[in-house]
């Protein structure tokens, strides 16, 4: 049997969500007998981080997309359709990103993968997202807003995590007189790191052990200044290198270098150790198009996690398998660039701090939490992910 060639088409890295799904599908499939992946944007060795054992997998991969890469080249600027399938990401907008050598990708079939963070598309979107033969989607949130318009192409597949990685094991006990906080994910509104440092800071006068470990590297910067359209916190500025300032912000929010460690970028690969570590993670995102990438490792790893209930995060809350912040008000104007908010959820600075109090003052409870959430969250795997999407591609005819 002939192997289907997939076109994964965008940036496949070890250090940003997108990243990851891609790097994840590549690793699932290359020893799949019925695909063959391969990347059609540019990629770096030194941005996927992998164990030796999966290096010659990611080596082989790598020579493929290069190789395809290297013929898109008389192409540029244009349009090239290819016989495998494209699998294309997207956002609300449902428009093209270009492959490597600013090239229109197409396939047959293309298949558009989607984690969009409104509830408000156009019509210019809805008609392009129904021109896929299928919209994947990562959320039952996404899933229901495009049905709600209608559509009937989606299909839902959740992310995943990897169990060889985040699973629950023995801490190093490198900060065992410390009270550890983790919040994750790139810096900006939608985020909600303005509700976290509002939030730790009434925390960290009451218990100065607590340390706010943050996780907050933007590959966009600029989105970082999306902070600032609130009130919740002083804003955000931007170094020299064009980068946010998080230890200047978190010191101009109340919260000095002696409860602040800020960690950068970090492969994906490396943040198990670093999660074991924790007592709570904290995610007060305003919304999530997908199920939150990094909450759900924070869980598998059975870190005490804390959930805003509105939009992906949906997907993840059960019965006392986290904790779940509930007053969610809602919000309106242009966020994020974004015409409206519908369906973003804004969460009281009062009930995280009452959250954090309480997973403080009950470590017994917050451990048996923190195991139902590894439990639950371990359903969700990559090798699940990969093999749905490969259900996807091998069921949707050219």
């Amino acid at each position: 049997m002939t192997k289907r060639i997939v076109y994964i088409n965008w940036g496949i890295s070890s250090f940003f969500g997108w990243g990851v799904y891609g790097l994840n599908l590549a690793l699932h499939w290359a020893v799949d007998p019925d695909i063959e992946p391969v990347g059609s944007v540019a990629m770096s060795r030194e941005r996927l981080v992998v164990d030796p054992l999966r290096q010659p997998f990611i080596d082989r991969f790598m020579a493929r997309s290069q190789a395809f890469q290297g013929r898109l080249k008389p192409f540029q600027n244009g349009a090239v359709t290819v016989e495998g399938t494209v699998l294309r990401s997207c956002n609300e907008s449902f428009q093209a990103g270009p492959a490597e050598h600013d090239v229109t990708l197409s396939g047959k079939p293309t298949i558009a993968a989607t984690f969009f963070e409104t509830a408000q598309l156009s019509e210019d979107s809805l008609r392009r997202a129904a021109d896929f033969p299928v919209v994947v989607t990562g959320s039952t949130w996404n899933t229901e807003v495009l049905q709600a318009y209608g559509l009937r192409n989606v299909r839902k597949v959740i992310q995943g995590i990897d169990p060889t990685l985040f699973h629950p094991a023995p801490r190093q006990g490198l900060f065992a007189d410390r009270f550890l906080v983790f919040s994750g994910g790139k810096l900006e509104r939608r985020k909600g790191q303005d509700i976290v440092v509002a939030a730790f800071r009434r925390f960290a006068e009451r218990h100065p052990e607590a340390l706010l470990v943050s996780a907050w590297g933007n590959r966009w910067p600029q989105s970082s200044l999306t902070i600032n359209d609130g009130d919740i916190a002083a804003p955000v500025r931007l170094d020299g290198s064009g980068a946010a300032d998080v230890a200047g912000w978190a010191a101009a929010n109340g919260i000095g270098p002696e409860n602040f460690l800020d960690l950068g970028f970090v492969p994906n690969a490396q943040l198990p150790s670093v999660l074991r570590e924790m007592d709570v993670a904290l995610f007060t995102n305003r919304a999530e198009g997908g199920t939150n990438l990094v909450a759900m490792e924070c869980m598998a790893c059975g870190v005490p996690t804390i959930l805003s209930r509105n939009t992906g995060h949906l997907d993840l809350i059960e019965d006392d398998n986290g904790y779940v912040l509930s007053q969610q008000g809602e919000l309106t104007g242009g966020e994020a660039g974004l015409a409206t908010v519908s369906g973003w959820g804004e969460s009281e600075v009062d009930e995280v701090v009452e959250t954090l109090e309480r997973v403080y003052a009950h470590r017994a409870e917050a451990r048996d939490r923190g195991g139902r959430g590894a439990a639950s969250v371990g359903r969700f795997t990559w090798a699940k992910t990969a093999s749905e999407m490969k259900d996807v591609v091998l069921n949707t005819p050219p």
